[in-house]
């Protein structure tokens, strides 16, 4: 006997996906904006990049500034012992006839015409006495000549005579904590000390930034972190306000 099996079932319309098979998510799902907890990642990631970075910069120039700051708030403790070194020499006739001829026109009693170091002045003294003196101001009266040849952690200068050629250069030295107190104090360091301590501030103020970012995106779970930024500064404006006068 023959039996009949189920007749199919038609259907109309739009047909949906077989059964069990997933739906693909649409255009709008897969481009739904960034997540707040995403936003945070990002930023944590960035500032402590750049926070660590600054931080290797100026680490070294940290830990001298705060050695020299210590040394320079304590200054009159700490005894320096200066070593002072002098030099002589006798300048040729014919030298110092073109040094004569190199004096800055003006009133020959004139007390400290300044005037650039002539460069055969300069170069004799490099020759002679092993100073440098090329690029600097040189006071001029009528029977000397005075070069100031300040440095770091000391102190020099080099005269010389008109009248008779004779040169004297001295060299006082106060020691390693003099001269890193200078170096604190871009004292007498000259321009490339001058763009460092640019580069160190500029490495520092980075590291403060990002530092009181992440401050602010770590304080929710550290509830001391606001009371202790304010105390850094509430604490240096009081003292500065009742105790100097």
């Amino acid at each position: 006997m023959r039996t009949r099996g189920a007749p199919a079932i038609r259907t109309q319309g739009k047909t949906g996906p077989p059964l069990g098979c997933a739906r693909r998510p649409t255009a709008m799902t897969e481009t739904q904006p960034a997540s707040g907890q995403q936003r945070r990642a990002f930023w944590l990631k960035h500032l402590h990049q750049w926070h660590w970075i600054s931080s290797a910069i100026c680490l070294i120039g940290m830990l001298l500034f705060a050695i020299t700051g210590f040394t320079l708030n304590h200054a009159a403790q700490i005894e320096a012992r200066p070593a002072v070194e002098t030099r002589h020499a006798t300048m040729p006739t014919r030298v110092l006839d073109q040094v004569r001829a190199e004096a800055p026109a003006g009133d020959a009693q004139a007390r400290e015409k300044k005037a650039p170091v002539p460069a055969v002045l300069a170069d004799w003294l490099a020759q002679a006495l092993d100073i440098d003196a090329s690029g600097r101001e040189a006071e001029w009266s009528a029977d000397e000549i005075y070069v100031a040849l300040p440095r770091p952690g000391g102190d020099a200068w080099v005269s010389l005579e008109l009248d008779s050629g004779e040169a004297q250069y001295e060299k006082t030295t106060r020691g390693a904590i003099s001269y890193l107190n200078d170096l604190h104090k871009g004292r007498n360091t000259g321009a490339a000390w001058s763009l460092f301590l640019d580069v160190f501030a500029l490495a520092c103020l980075v590291f403060s930034v990002t530092g009181l970012f992440l401050l602010k995106l770590h304080a929710a779970g550290r509830v001391g972190t606001w009371p202790l930024v304010g105390l850094g500064l509430v604490v240096p404006v009081l003292l500065a306000i009742l105790l100097i006068h």
